[in-house]
């Protein structure tokens, strides 16, 4: 092979070039090939980049120059302020395809029983809102707007805490006051036979308490639990005091109702006297209210108004009662004798 000086010098000095380059560790490059890779780096720098932003609810895809989310949110005209959310987070590198996720902090009031507080928030619904409050919620309590309405700007969140129990509850029944007539007592005196007892009324309640409010009530059951007793009290001369208020407001009624007036002299006997039987002659009980006539005078059945006795029915006869003669009956052995022997004018009423 001939080779010209030329020639030769160019290959002496390649393969100089080559043990430099072995003996010092440098490495042997293309003549072209650095200012291609420099060419390509600038380049990915440069491209557009296409992301997904998802703002306040809105979702849009586009693409942008921006290298991070804090210059995507700069770019879209986005200010981030204390209490916003955004993921990934502001100096996070931006890539083909991401997905940005960005919610603007929302002035709202939150009221939770008594308690008012002016807060900033980022969530999407009034259930949200109360979890990152660390609000939470009994069984019965109640929330407006509901959990699941969207929250707005300067939006009114309340919460009211309703509380419900049952009770049972006892209260006294007075007892009822009975009076009776007792001949054997002076008028005006009284006596207790029996001084009676409170019963008793258990009543099934339940209350309703909305926060502090007065709580409100709702009888569920009731029933009695023991019946009361009455209070009996005995009066003396209760047939005269009751005589005398008929003569008071009833005597001109009763003389007007009066067929006759017959002026007679009047008896007085009780069914416990000494031989008596107890039964008229009528097949009544003796007692107060029944009186002994002659029935050629006053026929048995005959409704009459003795001033001082009262209304009466003559229902019973005697041996001794003949002509204008009557016998009054009372209740007691006593009050026959209390009342003795006068004179009386007697009404027949029609």
């Amino acid at each position: 092979m001939i080779v010209n000086d030329q020639s030769a010098a160019r290959i002496a000095a390649s393969f100089l070039t080559v043990i430099f380059a072995l003996s010092f560790g440098a490495p042997v490059l293309a003549d072209s090939a650095l200012p291609t890779a420099a060419a390509a780096d600038a380049s990915s720098l440069t491209d557009p980049l296409a992301v997904t932003l998802l703002s306040n609810g809105t979702e849009s895809s586009f693409s942008t120059q921006a290298r991070t989310v804090a210059d995507l949110l700069a770019e879209r005209g986005i200010r981030f302020t204390m209490g916003d959310s955004v993921a990934p987070p502001l100096g996070s590198p931006l890539e083909n395809g991401t997905r940005v996720v960005y919610r603007s902090a929302q002035a709202v009031q939150l009221r939770v029983g008594p308690s008012i507080s002016a807060i900033r928030s980022t969530a999407g619904t009034v259930g949200e809102l109360l979890r990152d409050e660390h609000v939470a919620l009994g069984p019965r309590d109640e929330v407006s707007p509901s959990r699941l309405s969207r929250l707005y700007a300067d939006e009114v969140v309340r919460v009211v805490r309703v509380r419900i129990w049952t009770a049972r509850e006892r209260i006294a029944i007075a007892p009822k006051l009975v009076r009776r007539s007792d001949p054997a007592l002076l008028p005006g005196k009284t006596k207790t036979l029996a001084s009676g007892t409170p019963g008793v009324r258990e009543t099934t309640v339940r209350y309703t308490r909305r926060d502090d409010d007065a709580p409100t009530r709702m009888v569920l059951q009731m029933r009695i639990v023991r019946e009361p007793q009455a209070r009996v009290v005995a009066s003396g001369g209760v047939a005269y005091a009751a005589l005398a208020r008929v003569a008071a407001q009833g005597f001109a009624s009763a003389v007007h109702m009066a067929g006759s007036a017959l002026h007679m002299i009047a008896t007085a006997y009780s069914a416990a006297c000494y031989g008596c039987s107890g039964v008229t002659a009528s097949g009544v009980r003796a007692g107060f209210g029944i009186v002994a006539v002659d029935p050629s005078v006053i026929p048995l059945g005959t409704k009459v108004f003795i001033p001082g006795y009262g209304r009466a029915v003559a229902g019973d006869t005697g041996g001794a009662i003949l002509g204008h003669r009557i016998d009054l009956g009372f209740d007691s052995e006593i009050a026959a004798r209390r009342f003795g022997r006068r004179p009386i004018t007697l009404y027949v009423l029609r």
